[in-house]
């Protein structure tokens, strides 16, 4: 009996035990729900979000860059050859394939076709590292290039020039002006020919050059030179045949025509100074 008695007890005593805990468990979630429990949440007015417009999503500032560095990365080799040469001949600079990449977006590192190509390419000079334009002749101002045509007493083709420096073509105009050299085109191919307007320089003519030269008789009548430039494509600065048809008829040509004086005629618009006389102006144009 005594036993039974002490279950009876323990058994009483855990339900007051949980009896207790759920009361102070419900008493603390009615305060966290005063306490807590958040405001109706008011919709803004129209007014104000007229006023404060959301702003719109934008796309980062370096899309259009990242875009541009793409389509040169996809472009064919030779393009990308070019845009790197374009940019040592413009720079005339010295360029790592870091600085190439960083410049121009040509990846030449990792692009094995552009950076072979590159290596070999006539205009590029490659010394391991760094790449750079090479002309075909190393001049680099305008003393350097006046000594480099004198070395050619048979003149140097422009076009060889052309890419030996920035202004190279302002100081050949310059030289030009300054008579230290002549600029001369080629009658066939209409390409400018450099030579040097030294007197330093010995230029010896054969002698059956000068002989051939001083053997060509000229035709007396101009009529038959103009016909004999004619038939060797080239077109005559004179027109002997006009000009003598032209003296014959008393230049009667060149003549300039006179213009027929326009007749003046009395209207009632004329200012008339011999008003006392009006038998005079009785037949006036109206």
């Amino acid at each position: 009996m005594g036993s039974l008695r002490e279950s009876l007890n323990r058994f009483k005593q855990q339900q007051e035990k949980c009896q207790s805990t759920l009361t102070s468990i419900a008493a603390g979630s009615k305060t966290s729900n005063r306490t807590t429990t958040p405001a109706p949440r008011v919709a803004p007015a129209a007014s104000t979000l007229a006023k404060n417009p959301v702003p719109a999503v934008k796309f980062s500032n370096d899309t259009e860059r990242l875009q541009h560095i793409n389509n040169v990365r996809k472009s064919p080799v030779g393009a990308q050859i070019k845009k790197v040469i374009d940019l040592l001949f413009e720079s005339r600079q010295a360029f790592t394939a870091e600085q190439i990449n960083e410049a121009c977006y040509v990846d030449v590192k990792g692009n094995k076709a552009v950076f072979e190509s590159l290596a070999k390419n006539p205009k590029v000079n490659y010394d391991g590292k760094r790449f750079s334009y090479k002309s075909k002749h190393n001049v680099r101002d305008q003393k350097e290039l006046l000594r480099l045509i004198r070395t050619f007493a048979e003149g140097i083709a422009v076009a060889d020039l052309k890419d030996a420096y920035p202004t190279v073509m302002e100081d050949l105009q310059a030289l030009k002006a300054g008579r230290q050299i002549w600029l001369l085109s080629n009658f066939d191919s209409q390409e400018e020919i450099a030579y040097p307007n030294d007197p330093r320089v010995p230029i010896k003519v054969d002698d059956e050059l000068k002989q051939l030269f001083r053997s060509i008789e000229l035709p007396r009548d101009m009529l038959d030179i103009e016909r004999d430039l004619q038939k060797n494509g080239m077109k005559p600065a004179t027109n002997t045949a006009k000009r003598r048809v032209m003296a014959q008829n008393g230049n009667i040509l060149n003549k300039p025509k006179q213009k027929k004086k326009k007749k003046t005629e009395i209207s009632k618009r004329t200012k008339l100074t011999n008003a006392h006389l009006p038998e005079l102006f009785r037949n006036l144009n109206g």
